[in-house]
């Protein structure tokens, strides 16, 4: 029988129970792909990484799995893995803070840690790659995936578009905080969407101009996930594209985005952009709380 030591934290949050579960195997060595998957079904959480040890100090190796499928690359498994690395000691003396590389199929992401003045622990990722933009999707279809009416979605800025530095989805912006709040998964024109090779994985966003900059849900039905309760490598995406796409932020931003409000897991994320020799880089970063940890048995 083989046994691995897992840690479980709460992303995107301050308050434990809050924010987006993530599971993190921190030495994950002599797991198969299959044996990954099946301990990531297990947790049932959005995300679980699956960690191993790198060539280099300060590096690690890291694979990310929902309960249906592994992704290249994901926002808050990161931040929550070097939260939960860096809470067990694993990446030693913090001192006025430190950066944890982690390799992954979409490429290496930086990850930032340190203290804040209220002494708890911020991590902080840039995005693996570019932005990059491709479908995009006539209102009809995504108001339709949404189970929304035309009229909730705003195409000022951009169509609901696919968009992604490391993840593809599709970006919708909402006119109203009721639209977003009643918007609800239609499976069906979901796999629609999939089978005519654009992702079903739906970022949808609201300029809240409230406590928050953005307020924001995503459904992944289709990965196993019904809705996210925070989504780092989503809310990149759509900074990435508005930082291309608004004049407002054409050299950069920052913004404070709500997630999993609808969900009762309130979740906040930051947010920033900086346009570089012609090439726009994206941050996010938040708070994370430990939950529990403990031991998991293979036969």
């Amino acid at each position: 029988m083989r046994k691995y030591k897992y840690l479980t934290c709460d992303v995107f949050t301050t308050s434990r129970f809050g924010g987006n579960q993530l599971a993190v195997l921190p030495a994950a060595e002599g797991l198969t792909a299959d044996e990954m998957q099946r301990i990531a079904r297990e947790f049932n959480y959005s995300e679980s990484t699956f960690v191993t040890a790198a060539d280099k100090p300060g590096e690690r190796n890291v694979r990310i799995f929902t309960p249906a499928t592994e992704v290249p690359f994901a926002g808050h498994p990161n931040v929550g893995t070097a939260f939960a690395l860096a809470s067990d000691g694993d990446l030693g003396d913090l001192g006025a803070g430190l950066t944890v590389r982690f390799h992954e199929e979409a490429g290496t992401v930086p990850v930032s840690i340190e203290c804040d003045e209220q002494g708890l622990l911020f991590c902080e990722l840039e995005a693996p790659q570019s932005l990059t933009m491709a479908d995009t999707v006539d209102v009809e279809r995504a108001a339709a995936a949404l189970s929304l009416a035309t009229d909730d979605i705003a195409t000022a800025t951009h169509m609901p578009i696919v968009a992604g530095v490391g993840l593809p989805f599709l970006v919708v912006e909402l006119v109203s905080l009721d639209a977003l709040q009643r918007a609800r998964p239609d499976i069906p024109v979901m796999e629609a969407l999939r089978d005519a090779g654009v992702t079903p994985d739906i970022h949808l966003y609201l300029r809240s101009h409230d406590d928050y900059d953005i307020r924001a849900r995503m459904f992944a039905p289709l990965d196993g996930v019904l809705e996210d309760p925070a989504t780092g490598s989503a809310n990149c995406a759509l900074a990435a594209l508005l930082t291309a796409c608004d004049p407002e932020f054409a050299t950069g931003g920052t913004w404070r985005i709500a997630q999993g409000i609808e969900m009762g897991r309130a979740s906040t994320l930051d947010a920033r952009t900086a346009r570089e020799d012609g090439r726009i880089r994206t941050w996010i970063g938040g708070h994370c709380v430990s939950v529990a940890e403990g031991h998991l048995y293979l036969d």
